[in-house]
């Protein structure tokens, strides 16, 4: 089924609504993505930010409205499906097989998840793409050792390279610098922007506002399941109702 969508966008969230119960978290949320976008998607703790990105992924069936990826409502699709599709994400707490090495860990998407339907290839393929993936994410020389073994901020990279390998078209990425030091946090931020040279489009949920104002061309902001703002970084920061929700001030 195709939506009625722009070739400029890439994703379409239509008047979700996601209940748990008798609380709404999500109420009739809208947004847009377009192809190779930076988005930063912000908000206090409970604003439904993991909800959305779950709704978006298909871990959650919204109560009502539509998710559509590249002109194609995905309402019934699985996450693998919607993987298949282009659409990835990484995990605020990095989820590898820990009894495998570095490489393992990257070649596993890159076998089941980021090749071409009908395409072929071989150990010696899936092994340079992984190597040349994880170069880019600077791990190469880590390649043989256990994901068990990699500190915080190389388990973040590690994340991001498993869901680089899924070859999407748009990655969610999920705090992916939370309680790491200033300098590790501008390793990551450096990592995620250089996707845009890929031509990859990033949502990216933070709660490190230098981090996120970095990153941004466009902030959306959720408050108590709602959006209350979209639209350039500084107009969307200066606006009083997200200072009040948002900063608490």
């Amino acid at each position: 089924m195709r939506s009625e969508i722009g070739p400029e966008t890439l994703l379409r969230v239509s008047s979700v609504t996601k209940k748990f119960g008798g609380f709404v978290a999500l109420n009739s949320v809208s947004l847009e993505v377009r192809g190779g976008e930076r988005l930063g998607l912000i908000g206090p703790n409970g604003s439904g930010k993991s909800t959305l990105v779950n709704c978006i992924c298909g871990a959650l069936k919204p109560e009502s409205g539509h998710v559509a990826f590249d002109g194609e409502i995905i309402d019934s699709f699985a996450p693998h499906r919607r993987a298949k599709l282009g659409l990835a994400r990484s995990f605020q707490l990095p989820r590898p097989f820990a009894s495998m090495t570095v490489l393992e860990n990257v070649r596993i998407p890159l076998r089941f998840v980021g090749k071409k339907d009908g395409e072929r290839r071989g150990n010696a393929d899936i092994h340079a793409e992984a190597m040349h993936i994880l170069d880019q994410v600077g791990l190469a020389d880590k390649a043989a050792t256990l994901s068990s073994a990699l500190t915080q901020v190389d388990m973040r990279k590690l994340e991001l390279a498993r869901a680089v390998a899924v070859n999407p078209r748009l990655l969610v990425a999920d705090e992916s610098m939370a309680g790491l030091s200033t300098s590790e946090v501008d390793e990551i931020l450096q990592l995620i922007m250089g996707l845009k040279q890929q031509g990859i489009a990033v949502i990216m949920i933070e709660h490190i506002m230098r981090a996120v104002m970095t990153f941004s061309e466009r902030i959306v902001v959720l408050v108590a399941g709602q959006k209350i703002a979209d639209g350039d970084p500084k107009s969307v920061m200066a606006r009083p109702e997200v200072v009040r929700a948002y900063l608490g001030e």
